[in-house]
This record gives C-alpha cells, structure tokens and sequence, in this order.
C-alpha cells in the first residue's frame, strides 16, 4: 500500500476526539509512509487530517467536484488537488489513487463514499482493504448492522469480513496493510486468491 484513501466528516463533530483522532492517523500514516487521499476540503476532519499529514511532511492528494471549489472549500496547499465535475467523479478518481480505504467518523457522505468501497470489493471490483478507523465506538452501529445482515441471511460472512475494523491507527493501518483479498464471488463458491 502506498496510498490511503480516507472519508471522513466536512464537520470536525462536537468532541475534540474526532480531531485528535485525525492527527493520530495522520502520524500513523506518515509514519509507514503512505500518502492521503482524501475529499480536497480545507473544513472538518478533512481539513484537520490533510493539515496534519502536511505538517509531518508527508503527501496529500485531494479530490474535489467543482461545484465545492466554487464554494471555497478547496484546501490550497495539497501536494496536488484534483478538481473534478461531479461526486461520482470524485469517488472515482479517489479509487483510482488509492490502494486502500479507511472510513473516519463523518455524516452521509462518508457512508456513501465507505459503503460504496465495500461494494465494490464485495462485487469483485477491486481487491483492496476498507476499514473503519472506530473512534470513540463511531461506528459501532454499523458493526452490529453487519452482523444483523449476516445474521438474517443478507450478507454471507466472509462479505462481512471484507470490512476491517479498528480502534488504534497503527494497529489498523498494520491489518489494511496485511489484508489478503479473497476471491469472493457475489454469486457462488468463495475460494482464497
């Protein structure tokens, strides 16, 4: 992995440890050397982490639709930003950088942009990792959604095991950059690639 792409919140949320976390990742993150892609904002934890990965010296590559430029939400002093013409741009240029995903705590959009990830490697289109960076237990309700989906015969469990998860930021980046892809077949027989 060389590329990290994270969603998270345009809104730094109303806990200081939402944007204590970001910083952490972003020291993790510079730490192994791998580069952020993220939203391009300048606002929230997008702001906050694209901030802190600059300062330790590391890359952040930004992707932002145009119609959010115009508003001036651009963060000026990325590594490159691309702007592009629309969300469904974004997610794709942002999955074209990337060699993994990691959801921070964030609203709509960050589900959309994870959710969407999670899709696609449970569909075959990709083979990289998707991870919740779980701060402060975030994302604990979408865990027990999983496992409610499992259960009640939605999701097959190892479609629930492409999604990584994580309190600690080395500790998760270490599973994203250990993650062995399977061979899961949306249809059919599972089998190891």
């Amino acid at each position: 992995m060389k590329r990290v792409a994270v969603f998270c919140g345009s809104s730094s949320g109303h806990d200081e440890t939402y944007a204590r976390a970001a910083r952490t990742m972003a020291s993790a993150l510079v730490k192994r050397r791998l580069s952020l892609v993220y939203g391009g904002g300048r606002v929230g934890l997008m702001g906050v982490i694209a901030d802190a990965v600059l300062e330790a010296g590391g890359e952040v590559h930004g992707v932002l639709p145009q119609a959010l430029a115009t508003k001036e939400l651009a963060h000026t002093g990325l590594t490159e930003l691309y702007v592009v013409e629309s969300m469904h741009m974004r997610k794709a240029k942002m999955a074209e950088l990337a060699d993994g995903f990691l959801a921070m705590p964030g609203g709509f959009g960050t589900l959309d942009e994870t959710y969407e990830a999670l899709t696609w490697a449970q569909l075959g289109f990709h083979q990289k990792p998707v991870a919740l960076y779980n701060v402060a237990g975030y994302f604990d309700p979408l865990l027990a959604f999983s496992a409610r989906a499992v259960a009640d015969g939605f999701v097959v469990p190892e479609h629930a095991r492409l999604l990584l998860s994580g309190s600690d930021a080395g500790a998760l980046l270490d599973q994203m950059e250990a993650y062995e892809p399977l061979a899961v077949p949306k249809w059919g027989r599972l089998s190891r690639t």
